[in-house]
Parts: structure tokens; sequence; C-alpha cells
């Protein structure tokens, strides 16, 4: 079992190694940067559009919540299935396919003519965005697979994947604002064609594995146990945790999962192959991935709501509320982790991260109805993106790094998921922990307001309360994927490994 190492070489990829760079990696990087900010940002562009669209084509509140859970459902249930199909029929391939595929998704979904016909869409853009988003992070992988290059790569890479979300918010709120909350879908058209172009004409790319065949019964255990748990997580979060539906679905879940474990190790040709998380640098990279985007998204959905509500920010004037955040973000992942990581430790790069994050969101537990923005709201956000910003580029070159070709793209899936189920449940788990804790404090407060200005002011009050208890265990939860990082990820710096790789060889 070999522990991940970010300069290892790709044996037989195309060329992208540390002797013969692509000669095109750059503007690679340049599409593959695109495509993921597509798919990143898809999962919040809709939600200040939501209101919009709920009137425009008369959606109930019960199912309105279907314009974002069909996007998720569909993404995290068949990321291993769409890695593993990148594998077999090549990366190149499945990229350009699935950009085409989510633009005609995206077309759909802004000419919708009504509610069923926007959550296909929205499902199918989910699909499309699980073939999609494994394919873009191994091709990340196969083109830039050592040296310094590899930590800026990824850098850039990082923090697209942590900023993706805040950017989907502004430009949710200015599209929303100024044209029309369809354009929230179409502009993915306009992004596809200018990465489908890019990508025919400068990616490249090993052949897929004929030979090779798909593990059926694995897809189905896999894709069936995920796809089970994050239906169950998202109507927990209208239903709550302990509704019947929400308990089964997690059990099936559980179990599709575990028996989907036993089979891997036992199919002829395993869909997720054990060796791949079985080392503990890429399973403890995986594990505070997703830790960090469980405290991270369940943020974004209070301090959102809360900005909205509590503080009457309009919605572009909210997305606007995230760009520092963002900045630094990208400041923290290509401008200090990318220069690093070459010659530290990872760890040193996530567990401080993380620990810089959860300082950020105990921050925002000080928060209070009548909180201005520079004071009380930047410091934290501030915080929570330079520490994002340490963790997410190091925590993808750790953990997509010394994977043979061949599995490449299942694993970069695997991170994918990591970061799609974490975000799911946090989104859930943290707004049952908000809400449960408001309704608490209203029951016992609200008997004494004697005025309906009172009630509002206790009302507002409950709220930013449950806003502050989640938060803080957001924070907790940051803490826990510092200790994850620090204990599990214990890989040396690239510039050590490659001084003793060459020591050996001479």
């Amino acid at each position: 079992m070999s522990h991940a190492a970010i300069s290892t070489p790709e044996p037989d990829g195309p060329p992208g190694t540390p002797d013969q760079p692509d000669p095109h990696r750059w503007w690679a990087l340049a599409v593959i940067a695109l495509a993921q900010l597509m798919v990143v940002l898809d999962a919040t562009i809709v939600n200040i559009a939501l209101p919009s669209a709920q009137h425009d084509l008369h959606l109930t509140n019960g199912n309105r919540q279907w314009v974002v859970t069909a996007y998720t459902l569909a993404f995290g249930g068949l990321l291993l299935l769409g890695g593993r199909v990148a594998d077999l029929v090549g990366r190149k391939r499945t990229f350009i396919f699935g950009l085409v595929g989510f633009a005609v998704a995206s077309a759909l979904g802004g000419a919708s003519v009504n509610g069923a016909m926007l959550f296909g869409a929205r499902a199918l853009q989910g699909a499309f965005a699980a073939v999609l988003a494994p394919s873009a992070l191994s091709l990340l992988t196969t083109t830039f697979s050592g040296g310094r290059d590899r930590a800026k790569a990824f850098g850039i890479y990082g923090a697209i994947a942590g900023a993706g979300a805040a950017i989907g918010l502004l430009l949710g709120g200015i599209l929303t604002e100024y044209l029309d909350w369809r354009w929230c879908l179409y502009v993915n058209v306009l992004i596809a064609v200018l990465a489908v172009t890019g990508a025919v004409t400068q990616l490249s790319d090993r052949q897929g594995q004929q030979e090779s065949h798909l593990d059926i019964l694995g897809a189905l255990l896999g894709c069936g146990g995920l796809v089970a748990i994050v239906y169950g997580v998202s109507q927990a979060e209208t239903d709550g945790w302990s509704a019947p539906l929400v308990i089964t679905l997690l059990i099936v879940g559980v179990v599709l999962l575990v028996t989907f474990g036993w089979w891997q190790k036992h199919a002829a040709h395993p869909m997720l192959p054990l060796h791949i998380i079985e080392d503990r640098n890429r399973s403890g990279s995986i594990i505070t991935m997703a830790l960090a985007t469980l405290a991270m998204f369940g943020m974004f959905l209070f301090l959102t709501y809360y900005m909205q509500t509590v503080l009457d920010y309009s919605p572009m004037k909210t997305g606007f509320a995230y760009l520092p955040m963002s900045a630094m973000l990208i400041i923290a992942s290509t401008q200090i982790a990318a220069r690093l990581l070459h010659f530290i430790p990872p760890r040193l790069l996530m567990a401080p991260g993380m620990l810089i994050g959860a300082g950020g969101l105990y921050a925002l537990t000080f928060i209070g109805t009548r909180s201005d923005y520079p004071t009380h709201i930047l410091p934290g956000t501030l915080l929570l993106g330079f520490g994002i910003g340490l963790v997410f580029m190091p925590v993808m070159a750790t953990a997509t790094a010394g994977v043979a070709p061949q599995d490449s793209g299942v694993t970069s899936a695997t991170v994918n998921t990591a970061q799609q189920v974490g975000g799911s449940i946090g989104t859930s788990l943290l707004n049952t922990i908000a809400t449960t804790t408001t309704a608490t404090y209203l029951a016992s407060h609200l008997a004494s307001a004697h005025s309906k200005q009172q009630q509002a002011q206790i009302t507002n009050t409950g709220v930013v309360h449950g806003f502050t208890v989640a938060t803080g265990w957001a924070a907790i939860f940051m803490v826990a994927g510092a200790v994850v990082a620090f204990t599990m990820v214990t890989g040396r710096a690239p510039k050590a490994r490659e001084a003793e790789a060459e020591a050996a060889s001479g």
C-alpha cells in the first residue's frame, strides 16, 4: 500500500510527466477550471433565483426544494459511476459528453414551462455533472503529474472548488435582478460552448480501457446507496431526522454501501478498487474534505438567510457580501498553499487551515439582530475563506496523487462525492440544529411578548440564536477535520521525496 505522493508521475498517461510536460497544460487548466466552475456554482446559483422561479411556475412551498434537491441527488448519487465510466471510455470523451449534456439540460431548465420540466432538467444537470466533475479532476491529475506546476494547478482548481458556491450566489443575484431567473440556467450554455471549444483543441488524454468491463452490480449498490443517503438527508431538512421515510432511506443507504464494500473485495472488475481508499493519506484527505464542506455549506445557507431576512439585504447585495471571502479563499489557495505545498507536508496546510476556518465560524457565532457587516460578518467570513483556501488545494492534490491512470477517474469521483455528500449532510444537519434551537427559544420567550413589535423582535432573536448555535457546531466539525488531517495525512513534502528518489537512483 503506497502513500499518496503528490509528485508521482503517471506511468502511462499522456505527455504530462515532470520530464515531458504537456505543452498545452495551462490552456488545458483554463478549460478544466471553467467546467468545474460551472458545476460548482450551479449548486447555489439557483438559490437566489428560486423565489422568482417559484412565482413564474406556480411551485408550492412543499415542492420548490426539488429545484435544488433534484440536482444534488443526481450529482451525488451518480458520481462514482461517472468516475468509472471516465476511466473506461476515456476522460476527454466523457468530459466533452458531460459538457454538451449539461448545456442541453440547462437550456431545457431555462425554457421550463412548469415545475416538472424544471425538476427534470435539474436532475439531468446533476447526472451530466456526475460525469463531468470526475473527468475534470482526473484530467487535471494526469495533465499535471508532478513538480511545482502541479501545486499551482491544484491551487487554482482548489480555489474554484471552494469559491464557486459563493460566486454562484453573486452571479445568481446579478442575473435575477437585471435579467431573469432563467438566465441562471441559460448562462451554462455560454460557458459550456467555450469549454467544449477549448477541450477539443487543448486537451489530450490516454485511451479508455476497452478491455475492461463495468461493474454493474457495484454500480447499482454504490449509486443506490449514495442516492438513498443524499435523498434521506435532503428529506430530513423538511421532514425532520425522526421521520420514518428519512430513517428508512438512511438505513437502506448504509446497508447498500456496506454491501457495496463487501462486493468490491470479490468483483473481478470492481467499480472502486479498495486499495484506493485504504491509503491513509487519501482516506484522511477525503474525510477532511467531507468535514470542511459539511461546515461551509451549512454556513452558506444560514448566512444567506440571515442577511436577506434579518438584515434586509437584496439578493445582489447578499452576493457581493460573499466577495471578500471568495477573494481570500483564492489568495490562500493560489498564493500560499500552492507555493508551500511543494516544500512542506500536506497536513501542515490542511490542519491549520481547518483551525483557521473554525475560528472564522466561531467569530460568526457572535452576530446579533442588529450586527453590521464590517465588524461582525466580514472578519468571520475572511477567516473562513482563508482557512478553506489552505485546505481544498492540498486535499485534492493529495487525494488524487499516486493513483494508476486507469483509476484516476473513480478516485477523482470519490473526492467529489465527499464534497457533495458532505455539503448535503451539512446543510440538512445544521439546518435541523438551527430550527430546533429556534423553536425552543421561541417557545420559552414568545409568551412574554405584549405587542406585535415585541413578537417580531423575539422571533428575529430566536432565528439568529438558532443560526449561531448551528454555526458553533460547524466550527466543531472543522476542528474535528483538523484532527483527522493531522493524524491521518502523514505524507511528506514532495521536494523531500524527490530528493530521496534522486539519491536512490544516483
